[in-house]
């Protein structure tokens, strides 16, 4: 059973299935997708699936915990992810085909570890999908209100955030403890008494993030090329506003709040990865497209490379701004760019940050629907999932049932759930899917890259990797050891499993010469998902043990390949 559940799906056959045709017949003369995408497309796409909620919310935390340092950080992550970039763009180049980083791992490690990333990747776009809804519905409702148009309150939160709301109010008033009542409790506690219902039911739910999804799974539906279209149209938009914010914001900078630049040190830059990082999720999500693309192998490399570039230009300038209007202390807010400048008296500035954010947060989802389907569509084609999910529209030439699922799946959490607690899970799930990714192109002949075509730089990591370990035992001795000591030593669990996983990287690097680029990708990757706490990586094993099952029980049966 070992060697069957790790079967691997050889590059020819992947690339010769799709040119075979998939629907529920699987001929030729049936549907296939749309080839609409180029370069500019793929960039604007990348664009528009990181530049969103980070940038508006995350960054400003970030910034309170790092002081102006926090570009730093920025720099970081974007190497740390111009690592996997580079992976993902050696694969595309080598895998024309949707299905991202699931079709990749068929193809370098096997069935079951394919299985695992693809069920990651569904976790990754739907809960980040859902906390996205749930933040523009948030945005909207303040620009609604900025033109005095007031939704009644119960229609624009969850359930659970009203009912805990309520509890609080009573029990602070009840103790005495009134001056803990923040404006959050007031707003869910008036949410539950003003819903209709009867005895102990309220109907509460979050109509604008309902409405969000509807019109963005629509659209996706309907077609690539109109999907396309909205998506460079709220892009250049987006930059346009973003650009104005930083030249504005600059004739308001005192150089003055940048010093100390590392007010909490570097511990301090650190403890915003997850809101940094959250804030690059996206530039891989433009993988899935492959099959729509005039020239993957081409295009694809280029479109995830610049749209990275870009980004990290964009919130470098924008983390530079923040810090230097205000002091990093005041920071600690959700929504940091109209704070800045609310705080500056430009509150006519603060509205254009609010029509941005709806255009930013939009965008963002857009992507994300449109690269969850596609890979439910590259699960079915293997038979991993039911067939239905690999249907291909015969009039709009889109994965249609799997558009409307994946729309079902967002729409309904976002209309009655808070899953803002669960956001890091987006993180971890997309780390993951980087380290794959990187692992993979270890495991990939250097030989049988396409001539001109994008091919990953070779550096020997023979003498490298081994340096750098030894130097990082140098400087991190103390906190290793630290690692084995105190009450909560089984929370340290993940940064065990880096050191295990860095000893051993380091001595094939040694032994077979490993290409650098990969190596540092899968390891800084790693590291990053180490910082995302214990009870992250908790939730994130539930939920891969859940898809192991669905594996076991109905995948591994009905696999195509195993039939053959």
């Amino acid at each position: 059973m070992s060697k069957s559940i790790f079967r691997k799906k050889s590059i020819d056959k992947i690339l010769a299935d799709v040119a075979s045709g998939f629907s529920d017949g699987e001929h030729r003369s049936d549907p296939h997708l749309k080839k609409e995408l180029n370069v500019r497309d793929l960039t604007l796409m990348g664009i528009a699936a990181v530049v969103g909620a980070g940038i508006f919310s995350t960054i400003g935390i970030a910034s309170f915990d790092g002081g102006p340092g926090v570009t730093i950080l920025f720099i970081i992550t974007a190497i740390t992810c111009g690592f996997s970039a580079l992976c993902y763009a050696e694969f595309a180049s080598r895998i024309p085909v949707a299905g991202s980083a699931y079709t990749y791992a068929y193809a370098s490690f096997g069935e079951l570890i394919a299985w695992i990333i693809g069920w990651d990747l569904l976790m990754e776009y739907a809960i980040g999908n859902i906390a996205v809804a749930i933040s523009w519905s948030t945005y909207f409702v303040n620009l609604l209100e900025g033109f005095n148009i007031h939704m009644p309150v119960y229609l624009t939160m969850d359930y659970v955030s009203a009912l805990r709301a309520h509890e609080s109010l009573q029990q602070l008033t009840a103790s005495g403890h009134v001056a803990d009542i923040t404006d959050a409790i007031k707003q869910g506690a008036i949410a539950w008494n003003t819903a209709p219902g009867f005895d102990s039911f309220k109907f509460i739910a979050n109509l604008p993030a309902l409405a969000i999804v509807i019109a963005i799974t629509w659209l996706v539906y309907i077609g690539i090329r109109e999907t396309k279209k909205a998506t460079n149209a709220m892009v250049y938009l987006k930059i346009a506003i973003v650009l104005a914010v930083i030249v504005i914001g600059f004739f308001y900078v005192t150089p003055a709040n940048w010093h100390p630049f590392l007010p909490n040190g570097f511990r301090g830059v650190m403890k915003g990865v997850s809101g940094v990082f959250f804030a690059y999720i996206g530039f891989d999500a433009i993988s899935t497209t492959a099959e729509e693309c005039e020239n993957p192998q081409r295009d694809l490399p280029r479109g995830m490379i610049y749209s990275l570039i870009i980004c990290t230009v964009l919130y470098i300038l924008i983390a530079l701004v923040l810090t230097g209007m205000v002091s990093y202390k005041e920071l600690n807010v959700g929504d940091p760019l109209a704070f800045v400048f609310h705080k500056i008296h430009l509150e006519n500035i603060s509205y254009i940050i609010s029509i941005s954010a709806v255009i930013a947060t939009a965008s963002v989802l857009l992507i994300f629907q449109l690269g969850q389907p596609r890979i439910w569509m590259s699960m079915s084609r293997d038979g991993l999932l039911p067939k239905a999910f690999s249907r291909i529209h015969p009039k709009y030439n889109t994965p249609s049932f799997a558009t409307i699922v994946t729309g079902f799946v967002v729409a309904i959490p976002a209309l009655f759930m808070n899953l803002t607690e669960v956001t890091d899970l987006t993180s971890i799930g997309t780390l993951f899917a980087f380290v794959l990714v990187c692992g993979g192109v270890l495991l990939l002949p250097r030989e049988a890259a396409h001539k001109g075509k994008f091919h990953l730089p070779y550096i020997n990591s023979q003498w490298i990797a081994p340096a750098v370990f030894i130097v990082g035992i140098v400087f991190f001795w103390k906190p290793m050891l630290g690692l084995f000591s105190g009450v909560n030593a089984h929370e340290n669990f993940p940064y065990f499993l880096f050191i295990i996983l860095s000893a051993t990287l380091t001595v094939l690097a040694f032994i077979k010469k490993l290409s650098l680029i990969p190596v540092l990708g899968l390891l800084s990757c790693f590291y990053l998902m180490t910082e995302l706490g214990y009870t992250n990586w908790l939730r994130f094993l539930i939920w891969l043990i859940i898809g192991l099952v669905i594996y076991f029980t109905y995948s591994y049966k009905n696999s195509k390949l195993g039939k053959e």
